[in-house]
């Protein structure tokens, strides 16, 4: 019988929606995944790495009406073009998982009727707002300017029966597990997040089926109902690995459960860390041992988005750029917890600098070199140096540096790592000067040791590197031509075989890239923008002066601001209008830094009923103007005091 030991380790990314294809925000997740997956293989781990993709919902049977063809059929043609690009991105997974697969759509069901026969799921009504893009409920509180507070768009009444699942019950078994359990939820600004705005504040039971649309899992007790989202899409997790309802399980659940990492967005912790915790717990399962919300890979500040014509796709980057230029730009481009930015100009920078000179010219200089002097063959004279020993000493730290960034998901950090000594490398090129001992016939064994030296370290560089650009290593290994290439190699200089002889063919590994010569093929991937008429509004209905005068306008200054911490849209001011300091939730993040926010002077609306907006009680609105594509705060042209009524 199989069971889990600490070396084998089970990794998820959160499965993709198959409403249409992935742009590069989106396949930023499964290139990280598969960047942590292979170093785990590195360091000797038995890895299982699943991705996949969730197709049922209201969102896809609407889409596959509008084309006129089957849902089926529908989530066929998406579900492949992912996988298209997973291949594309040279991700390693092991199963591509799929909620239509037959043996998930029976499990799903047999987990439902389960919870529903231990009295965990009961039938009851829900009423609320819906909004059909992100097919879920929210109350009025929860809306940001009357529209959904995910993505934006409006949302419409909606009342039906349902069953619900019991969060309520296992709340209070969740927040013990989270106290003592610190590393279950990373960063820990998302641990803070969902107790704070979530779990101490008390939870709500989660709807769990729905009855006007068809084209999802159908409860088998009860056909009217379709099974809603959640225990559907998060179940894969189990069920990709032959889980069985039944305690039938398959040898690869009993080997690789708990998951040692779900790798999903940030915006879909909660459902990670709340819905799915609790549903183990109902199931008498283990919970995962860490689920990590990544941050987001931003376009223009934004994020990626059809209707804002800002979306960027991972092939048409591939086909400018190549597989491990992407890969070398978004996994060092976007940090540990904050969110990344995509830009071209920021692309080809990193392209010219850190990958055709630091790591492409340094492998090319040092094979040529080899060649031009020794004919290829690479010796360790021993004629050492003090900087020799420099050199050697970042070499041998970088192992154990990268692992260390890695154990704590700090890719970009370990990425980091790997460069400095690159360009420590470098650095050793003008300081021995090769080229100088050449010339002089003394010097020629001194010569052999640089070179050799050089190539050494070049391999430390390209072990690390398997992880991150598995081609480009896989190269940079074949033109050294070792085999020398294990993590554990890296635990002593000088490893790389004397003697060997390197390619007399070296591959340009990254050629520079002219930004004029880009250009073109550039402005044909940009969307141009649509020039949209202004409808003609109806004029605002006209008030009486005593309805102005119940409206309280005070002069306030901003303290401080932050970030909302489950809202990219929403900014949090603490603004002193003379009297007290109230804090004030505002629309207005895409507009203005929390920096950028402390100190000015504005018009606060400060009469306005207390409301929260994503969990987060706002005390008033800030006035401010708005076009549709620019927002002003209205201010004041002479310093008033701190709660001046504004008349």
């Amino acid at each position: 019988m199989c069971q889990k030991t600490d070396k084998d380790y089970y990794i998820t990314t959160a499965i993709a929606y198959t409403s249409g294809k992935p742009h590069i925000g989106n396949t930023y997740e499964i290139i990280l995944a598969d960047a942590i997956a292979r170093f785990k293989r590195e360091e000797g781990y038995n890895v299982r790495f699943q991705t996949g993709t969730d197709e049922h919902g209201q969102k896809i049977e609407l889409k596959a009406e509008a084309a006129g063809i089957d849902p089926k059929q529908f989530v066929d043609g998406i579900a492949g073009e992912i996988k298209r690009i997973w291949d594309l991105m040279d991700t390693s997974y092991d199963r591509f998982m799929r909620t239509t697969d037959e043996y998930h759509e029976k499990q799903v069901q047999k987990i439902f009727t389960k919870l529903y026969e231990q009295g965990d799921i009961y039938l009851s009504e829900y009423e609320g707002l819906y909004c059909t893009d992100c097919e879920a409920f929210f109350t009025e509180s929860q809306l940001i300017d009357g529209m959904c507070p995910d993505c934006g768009r409006p949302v419409k009444p909606a009342k039906e029966e349902a069953y619900f699942f019991k969060l309520s019950k296992y709340a209070d078994r969740l927040i013990e597990h989270i106290n003592t359990h610190p590393e279950f939820i990373q960063p820990v600004s998302r641990k803070n997040e969902m107790m704070n705005n979530f779990l101490l504040p008390g939870l709500q039971d989660l709807c769990v089926s729905r009855t006007t649309f068809k084209w999802s899992i159908q409860v088998p007790f009860n056909p009217k109902h379709v099974v809603y989202v959640w225990i559907d899409a998060l179940t894969n997790y189990i069920t990709g690995l032959g889980y069985d309802a039944d305690g039938n399980h398959d040898e690869l659940f009993k080997k690789f459960w708990p998951a040692d990492l779900h790798l999903i967005g940030k915006d879909i912790i909660r459902f990670h860390t709340i819905y799915w915790p609790i549903m183990l717990m109902a199931l008498d399962l283990p919970l995962p041992k860490q689920v990590f919300g990544h941050p987001w890979l931003l376009q223009g500040g934004g994020k990626m988005s059809k209707s804002k014509g800002n979306v960027i796709y991972a092939d048409d980057l591939v086909d400018l750029f190549g597989v491990d230029a992407v890969r070398y730009f978004v996994l060092h481009e976007i940090p540990f917890d904050n969110d990344g930015n995509i830009t071209w100009d920021l692309l080809i920078e990193r392209v010219n600098s850190d990958l055709a000179n630091v790591l492409g010219n340094l492998v090319n200089r040092t094979i040529a070199m080899s060649n031009k002097y020794f004919d290829g063959i690479v010796e360790n004279k021993g004629i050492s140096e003090p900087v020799d020993q420099e050199l050697i000493q970042v070499a041998l730290e970088t192992k154990e540096k990268v692992v260390a960034k890695m154990d704590e998901l700090r890719v970009a950090d370990a990425i980091d790592e790997i460069f400095k000594l690159l360009r420590r490398t470098n650095k050793y090129i003008d300081e021995t000067m090769p080229w100088a001992l050449a010339k002089d016939e003394t010097q020629k064994d001194r010569l052999a040791t640089v070179l050799y030296n050089l190539c050494e370290s070049i391999r430390f560089s390209a072990v690390c590197l398997k992880a991150f650009l598995p081609s480009t290593a896989g190269k940079i290994l074949a033109q050294l031509n070792t085999e020398t290439a294990s993590l554990d190699s890296l635990n002593q200089f000088g490893q790389y075989a004397s003697g060997t002889k390197v390619t007399d063919h070296p591959e340009m590994l990254f050629a520079r890239i002219d930004p004029k010569e880009i250009e073109k093929k550039i402005e044909a991937l940009t969307p141009k923008s649509v020039e949209v008429k202004e409808e003609k509004k109806e004029d605002a209905p006209q008030i009486t002066i005593d309805d102005f005068n119940k409206i309280e306008l005070t002069v306030g200054t901003v303290e401080a601001c932050e970030k909302h911490p489950s809202a990219d849209r929403l900014l949090v001011s603490q603004i002193n209008i003379g009297k007290e300091t109230r804090q004030i939730v505002s629309g207005i993040a895409q507009y203005f830094t929390p920096e950028q926010m402390v100190g000015k002077k504005v018009i606060v609306v400060s009469n306005l009923k207390p409301a929260k907006l994503r969990g987060v009680e706002s005390q008033g609105m800030i006035l401010a103007g708005t076009t549709s594509e620019e927002l002003d705060l209205v201010t004041l042209v002479k310093d008033l005091p701190n709660g001046t009524r504004i008349k």
